[in-house]
Parts: C-alpha cells; structure tokens; sequence
C-alpha cells in the first residue's frame, strides 16, 4: 500500500541514507518551464548550437533538481541526528520538501534542521566556483557551454541558499522567527503564527521590489522577473497562509470540548412511547431527547420535528423509534474528551451525531460534526444562523 501511494505521489526514484526520494510529477511542469524560459537565451548566446540549446537548458534544470535534493538531503540528514523518523523527500514543481513523521522538537534543534539545507546549498556553490577556476578560459565550444552550466549552477545554489534564509515561512528562515517566539511564549505554533506573517511580509516586499519601484521610477517592469516574482511569491504566500491556518487551528484545540460544544439533551430507554417522549420533551418539544438501549448505550436521536406531527390519539401506541434517526455505531462521546484527543477520537467513528455521556455513562448533550470542525477553523458557530 505505500509503496502504492509513493507511485501515486510521483516517480520513486530509490532511497539514499534510506530516505525514499520521490519525483513529483509537477516537476516536470517547471523542467518545462526552465527549457522554455532559458533555451532561447542559450540559443542567442551560443548560434551554433542550434536546437542543443534547449537541451542544455533542460540539464540546467537538472541541475536545479539536484540542487534541491542535495538541499532536501541536508534537512533529513540533520534531522536523523536527532532521531527525527522522515518519511520521504518529494521533489515538485516548488522545489522540494522533507516530509517528517511525528517527532518532539525543541528551537534550537528546528532550526538546525532548517538551516541545514542553505547550508548544503553554499557549499555546493563554494564547489561550483572551485569548478569554474579550474575550467579557466574556454577555447571551445563544448568548454563554453560547460562553464556556462557550472556558473548557472553556481548562482542558483547561492540564490537556493541565500534565499531560503529569508526569515518568513515557508522558507527555511522562517523557523528563526518561529524559534525565537516559540522559546519567548513556549509554544511552537505561537512562533508559526509569527513566521508565516513574515512570509507574507516578504512577498510584499518582492512585488514591491520586482514591480512598484520601477513603476515609481517611470520604468517597465522586467516580464522575466514579473513572471518569477508570481511564480514564486504565490508559493510563498500559500505556504504562509497554510502554515497561519494550521498553527491557528492547533492552538484553538485546547479550547475545544466534547461538553462545552455540545448541546443540552437526556437519555430516555429505546423501548418508551412517543406518549413518554412528549412528556421529556416540555410544552414547546424543547429538550433534545437521546433514546438509549437496554445496556445505556445511546442509539438515536429523536427528531422534534417528526415527533410534534404524532398525534396524541395514538402517541401512547406509537414506539420512540419511529420518530427518531439513528445514531451511528458507537457514536458517543466522554464529555470531558477535548483537543486533540476529541479530534481523533470523532475522526473513528461513523456519521455526523454524536451522543455526549458523563463519567456514569448517561448523555447529556448532543454533538455534531459542523459544530466541531466551526470551533477547529475559527468559523461562525452554525448554530447561531438556525
């Protein structure tokens, strides 16, 4: 089944200090885009190479993609010195990223982590100029265009390097913000919060930089860049904003209980009458009724709606059961289960009910699933729009 699912994220390209390296079928999508955007370049600079420029482009993307999974490697690296277990490297159309299974982090080693992978880069880069020195002066045409090559992979690992220092999320840089809040506030999603609004932060500053100085200046902005700049910055705003969301919605789930969020509701036995039922319910059929087997377990809901249509000739007659919904296998809850715990705990059971009991296994409340997910995302509570 992994193995299925790695084929599915992409092309499995082996293992190297036994970290699955996977090839993004997206990559291919900015292998296409280099081809495109630096094969005429190459064409211009090198006539006789005719068609062959674009194929030297195409190794400089290549050249790209090692870059990154030298970069990715860093981070796995650093990472299996603190034991952290990775679960794979994906290189994609952004790039690239480490994918971590759960693991106890602390800032410092984060940020170890983190800059590893720069770090990877500046010495690739330290090795490329070594390279270039070595080569001297081209006399051919085959020299020419591999020093072209060593050059361009040169200043890619400096700029991989240099801007992946850049402190916002979700560059590598971010997580000397987030470390820095996280070690002042003790909480690690308090510093993500932080680290993707610098992100954020610096897209602005690019679109600033890339597109309103020259328009101030009464200057065209450069298509090239323009296209880099959207290309990139949008990456960086989307990683920013996930990583804002998904620190806001763990930091919620302290907040978040089984008996705070549900709603007031008693249990009655499954085997009573539609007559027994309206007497629980009160005048105006207000209380929400959880009918119970025979062991206590909740079974059903009883629906008021259906239960005020049951007119009171033969509501003595009539079974809880045909006015009620059922309740999904086992679907209820502790009331005192919150955070993360009630999170996985509703992420095991079926349907959207769910009953909430006491420590003496009598209900007490009623929860749904919309009602949970509002509280998770920050969103409107439903109930207040019924």
């Amino acid at each position: 089944m992994a193995g299925a699912k790695m084929i599915r994220d992409g092309i499995p390209l082996g293992k190297i200090a036994g970290v699955p390296i996977v090839l993004a079928y997206s990559w291919f999508l900015i292998a296409a885009f280099t081809v495109i955007l630096f094969g005429p370049q190459l064409a211009k600079g090198y006539p006789t190479l005719g068609a062959g420029a674009y194929l030297v482009a195409f190794i400089y993307a290549l050249l790209l993609l090692f870059s990154v999974l030298v970069h990715e490697l860093a981070h796995a690296l650093m990472a299996k010195a603190y034991h952290w277990p990775t679960q794979k490297i994906v290189l994609n159309l952004w790039g690239g990223h480490t994918q971590f299974e759960n693991f106890t982090a602390t800032p410092a080693r984060s940020l170890l982590v983190a800059f590893a992978g720069p770090v990877a880069n500046i010495v690739l880069a330290g090795l490329g100029w070594l390279l270039l020195n070595g080569l001297g002066v081209p006399q051919t045409l085959t020299a020419a265009v591999l020093s072209t090559l060593v050059n361009i992979f040169l200043w890619a690992n400096l700029l991989i390097g240099g801007f992946n220092v850049l402190p916002g999320l979700p560059l590598d840089g971010g997580r000397l913000v987030e470390s820095i809040v996280w070690k002042i506030t003790g909480n690690q999603d308090k510093g993500t919060v932080a680290a993707g609004w610098a992100g954020r932060a610096i897209v602005i500053l690019l679109v600033v930089a890339v597109v309103g100085i020259p328009l101030l200046t009464g200057a065209q902005p450069d298509t090239t860049n323009v296209l880099v700049v959207i290309f990139i910055g949008g990456f960086l705003w989307l990683g920013a904003s996930g990583a804002i969301t998904d620190s806001r919605m763990r930091l919620r789930l302290p907040l978040i209980s089984a008996g705070r969020l549900s709603d007031r509701a008693v249990g009655v036995p499954a085997d009573s009458s539609v007559a027994q039922l309206l007497s629980v319910a009160g005048p105006d059929l207000q209380q929400t009724i959880v009918l119970c087997s025979g062991e206590g377990r909740p079974t059903a809901i009883v629906d008021r709606g259906v239960l005020a249509t049951v007119p009171a000739a033969v509501a003595g007659e009539t079974p809880a059961s045909a006015v009620a919904r059922n309740l999904a296998e086992g679907a209820y809850v502790p009331q005192t289960a919150s955070g993360q715990e009630l999170v996985q705990y509703l992420a095991q059971l079926a349907g959207s009910e769910y009953a909430v009991i006491d420590q003496h296994g009598r209900v007490t409340g009623i929860l749904t699933q919309e009602v949970v997910v509002a509280a998770i995302t920050g969103r409107p509570d439903p109930r207040l729009s019924r």
